[in-house]
């Protein structure tokens, strides 16, 4: 045998070899075509979806709206100054990434990460187009004839297709979707619009169709957190290795005396998105689709074994079973103290949300006292305080909004650049109003140094009040 020269530098890198999944049917897989038809109509279609919401407002059901400051769900309306509902929402994916990783492992990323979604999708058209498993190896591995070029380019404009479809409906939930797509055909739409779906196109072609699962083991976070989330109870797949070793091959339709249930078929190895073998244990690529579970149980059907050789278990299912115990039930897994504490989190923080959401007044108010100068006085020697008012129409038409206030001291109000005590808001929009306080010569508010006092602002037409307290500033001599 020859070594290689010491003085030879050695590569580190090992080339990334394609992977080439095989098509299975199974539970797990049905699952998962159900999951993606689900996913991907939401993402497509939702930006199309109209709801009624009255003049003066976008009938959009879905819609960021960037230009308005505004987020619109259907009935739901959500302003800047209400980004503690999109923090809450947030707050609530955390939690239930946590309570399903908890009790079942990496569902999320083995069902719906929009990473293996879009995946599944590209794999499907390669499927249809270059064929099942051992074709798109031979075409893999064949020099570029005609029929590779004519395949594949077919296949790369399917992709491309999805892709270009994949960041202009991302665009549509930033707009109106007709109008926007309108523009986008006659070259009238602005360039950001452009631009992103671009971006969005490239990231989603070159992801989905050609760094696929190096994505979940290198780019992804969630692989290298999962662990601090899963404990002895977690339900996550696995090979039942006491039952399936030691493997070998089938013999005569029959299974060697002494050997394990494995034939080595290597069906859960090559259907496995991620090129992974299950029999190694539990790996960080793993996401956990159940697909070699399919595979698995296709095959002990076929030799008349029992199945579930590979299949959803706990480490405390594999101490049980390896003993001949019969495991816990999925339900114990499933309902167990931390995952208990994860769903009580997890509704507490909706319930609030929900809670916050209807009880939030339709009148937004801030009230801002001028510090420079604190206090002004007046030629009849009454002392005078101004504040800024900030009011936020929500309503969809204009509104009249009246403002008092109420004091244990002697005090008036006036508003700049009106007689009355009243200012119209424009529907869906904020309105700044100079308003000043002014306490007589002599009076105890124009003498102390601080007076509390509360701005009350009515909507006239819908009868609602809002206050907010403030301070006086006298004069302290």
């Amino acid at each position: 045998m020859t070594l290689p020269d010491s003085d030879t530098p050695q590569s580190l890198y090992a080339a990334r070899e394609p992977i080439f999944p095989r098509r299975v049917y199974g539970k797990f897989r049905t699952l998962k075509w159900w999951l993606m038809a689900f996913t991907l109509g939401i993402y497509y279609i939702t930006p199309w979806l109209r709801w009624d919401r009255g003049p003066n407002l976008p009938d959009q059901a879905v819609l960021v709206d960037m230009a308005g400051r505004r987020f619109f769900f259907f009935m739901i309306e959500i302003w800047p100054h209400e980004f503690y509902f999109v923090a809450g929402l947030l707050i609530m994916a955390g939690l239930g990434l946590f309570l399903f990783t908890s009790a079942a492992g990496r569902v999320w990323c083995g069902y719906a990460c929009p990473q293996t979604v879009w995946t599944d999708l590209f794999i499907l058209v390669e499927r249809w187009i270059e064929g099942d498993r051992n074709a798109r190896l031979r075409l893999h591995r064949q020099a570029w004839t005609g029929e590779k070029i004519r395949k594949r380019g077919v296949k790369w404009l399917v992709w491309l297709l999805i892709a270009v479809a994949t960041g202009g409906a991302w665009v549509f939930y930033f707009t109106d979707a007709p109008t926007l797509a309108a523009n986008l055909m006659i070259g009238q739409a602005h360039f950001m619009a452009y631009i992103t779906i671009a971006i969005l196109t490239a990231t989603t072609f070159f992801f989905g169709g050609f760094a696929r699962e190096q994505i979940c083991i290198y780019a992804c976070p969630w692989p290298r957190i999962q662990a601090a989330m899963m404990d002895e109870d977690t339900l996550t797949i696995g090979y039942r290795d006491w039952r399936g070793e030691p493997r070998g091959k089938l013999h005569k339709g029959a299974i060697a005396e002494g050997q394990g249930d494995c034939i080595d078929c290597m069906a859960c190895v090559n259907v496995c998105p991620m090129g992974i073998d299950i029999r190694d244990g539990q790996q960080l690529a793993c996401i956990t689709c159940g697909l070699c579970i399919d595979a698995c149980n296709d095959t002990m059907d076929k030799i008349g074994r029992p199945r579930d050789l590979i299949g959803y278990l706990a480490l405390t299912d594999e101490t049980a079973e390896r003993a001949g115990k019969t495991p816990k039930s999925v339900w114990k897994h499933v309902l167990r103290l931390r995952t208990i504490l994860y769903t009580v989190l997890w509704a507490g923080v909706g319930i609030a949300l929900i809670v916050a959401l209807f009880l939030r007044p339709q009148i937004d108010v801030s009230v801002t006292p001028l510090r420079n100068p604190t206090f002004v006085t007046l030629s009849d020697g009454s002392i005078r305080n101004s504040y800024d008012l900030r009011l936020r129409n929500t309503h969809g038409e204009d509104r009249y909004f009246h403002i008092s206030l109420t004091s244990d001291e002697v005090l008036r109000i006036a508003l700049e650049g009106t007689d009355e005590l009243r200012v119209l808001v424009p529907a869906n929009q904020t309105l700044e109003q100079r308003v000043h306080v002014i306490a007589p010569n002599g009076s105890e508010a124009a003498t102390e140094d601080r007076t509390q006092l509360r701005l009350w602002i009515e909507d006239l037409l819908g009868n609602e009040r809002v206050s907010k307290d403030t301070i006086f500033n006298g004069k302290d001599d």
